[in-house]
């Protein structure tokens, strides 16, 4: 009974991860596995380019989150003003969304998906707001969105 060790290069369910090294019967990896392009035999040689780019991706994912933390501290409490038309006591006819952050965002020079900007429920009336935005690796913001009336 021979095992054989294969670095995965996509998601398996029944075995792990990508990049996690594991051992299969040489007849899974040789008729399954490698026909598939879902692992490569782990020789020498490619357990060192795993190594070398598992270094890589750590360093892209180190510089994007400190990318992603300097962005947040210049969203954090970022006053964003969003005009809509309102009646009277203040309610608006229709609704803030976050496709209308979303907007005033871009407006200023801030690209977020729409996806990413989290509102309980749609703005429907006048008055300040705290919205969560997420900038990327979990790193989040507060902006104080203010819902004012639009002049005529």
């Amino acid at each position: 009974m021979a095992v054989r060790q294969v670095i995965l290069r996509d998601d398996i369910a029944t075995l792990g991860r990508i990049g996690d090294v594991v051992r299969v019967r040489p007849g899974y990896a040789r008729n399954y596995l490698f026909p598939r392009g879902l692992a490569v035999a782990a020789d020498r040689q490619t357990l060192r380019q795993l190594e070398h780019q598992k270094r890589v991706i750590a360093a892209r994912a180190d510089r994007e989150r400190k990318s992603s933390e300097s962005m947040a501290a210049k969203l954090n409490g970022l006053p964003l003003i969003v005009r809509a038309k309102a009646g009277e006591g203040g309610r608006l006819f229709g609704s803030v969304t976050n496709m209308d952050i979303e907007r005033r965002l871009s407006d200023i020079g801030h690209v977020i998906d729409r996806r990413h900007i989290f509102l309980e429920t749609p703005i429907k009336e006048l008055g300040e707001y705290p919205v969560e935005v997420e900038i990327g690796h979990g790193v989040r913001a507060t902006i104080q969105v203010t819902v004012e009336p639009e002049s005529d």
